[in-house]
């Protein structure tokens, strides 16, 4: 991690890693989930960031100089090797799913993840300063409130954008707060990634992997460089961010305007769901504190 010793695990503890994996994979198929707010409830945070905050110039040396072996060590690539599979295995056993239950149920999907994450504002807010909370904390409530202004751009087919996409949704993957399957669906990408997902179109996928690798290297150094020096004042601003960020999860929400229940019924001519979108809540907030025994 970073300039740090891997960690050494037995074969339960990577279990674990593979586990975390795929809840962050399938957070990340939901607009307004972040995957690393998994990976800091379950307390990998800071080893994937350093892990990937590892690559640097000298990289290349290593590997030429000290060979594979220490490249591998130094670099930790088993952590980042299975919790790499338990992602992409999960995307595409899940995508299809996901895709298929917010078009059938789409308030239960949402009163799942919206339970969710309010357990995650309290498990990260909890651990806060309250002076950091009331500073950085509201600053953070604001910019996330600002975000819900935020409108689609609309469907893009351009290979480039995806790229570009690919840049700015693993940058947001990264922070335990925002969703990079949001900024997507911010910048028209979600759609056609979703769907070229499920039909395994690899120019755009191979297009969006290109830019995630880049977005990864270019920004993980970065934010390690702040979790090691402003960790505590960069949580306190996230923790307000996803609190700010809730009402997008809004269960009974069409086409970005917040319903009632009634009123969902009424203009989608679909059932609400009620009482069990708030048993789909507990449930969301259970899953969160199962993940979090990991930590």
């Amino acid at each position: 991690m970073g300039d740090s010793v891997p960690v050494t695990r037995n074969l339960r503890q990577w279990s674990g890693v593979f586990i975390r994996g795929m809840a962050m994979g399938v957070a990340e198929i939901v607009p307004g989930v972040s995957g690393g707010t998994i990976a800091f409830v379950t307390g990998i945070y800071l080893e994937l960031v350093g892990s990937l905050a590892s690559f640097r110039g000298s990289s290349l040396r290593i590997l030429l100089t000290a060979g594979p072996r220490q490249f591998w060590r130094v670099h930790n690539l088993s952590f980042l090797a299975v919790l790499g599979v338990g992602m992409v295995l999960s995307v595409l056993l899940f995508a299809r799913l996901i895709s298929v239950w917010l078009e059938l149920v789409p308030p239960l999907v949402w009163g799942f993840f919206c339970g969710l994450i309010i357990a995650s504002v309290l498990h990260i807010g909890r651990r806060r300063s309250l002076r950091l909370l009331a500073t950085y904390g509201v600053l953070g409530l604001l910019i996330g409130l600002f975000m819900l202004l935020l409108d689609p751009l609309g469907r893009q087919d351009s290979l480039w954008v995806f790229f570009l996409g690919g840049v700015i949704a693993v940058c947001a993957w990264l922070l335990p707060a925002v969703s990079g399957s949001f900024l997507l669906v911010s910048l028209g990408l979600y759609a056609p990634v979703l769907e070229a997902i499920n039909e395994l179109y690899f120019p755009v996928l191979i297009t969006l992997g290109a830019g995630c690798v880049v977005g990864l290297l270019g920004f993980s150094r970065g934010l390690y460089w702040l979790m090691m020096r402003y960790g505590e004042a960069l949580l306190a601003l996230l923790t307000g961010f996803i609190a700010g960020s809730l009402p997008r999860l809004w269960p009974w929400t069409v086409d970005g305007v917040f319903l009632s229940p009634s009123a969902y019924e009424l203009v989608t001519t679909q059932d609400a769901f009620l009482p069990w979108v708030g048993v789909s809540a507990l449930a969301g907030a259970a899953a969160l504190w199962l993940l979090s025994r990991f930590e």
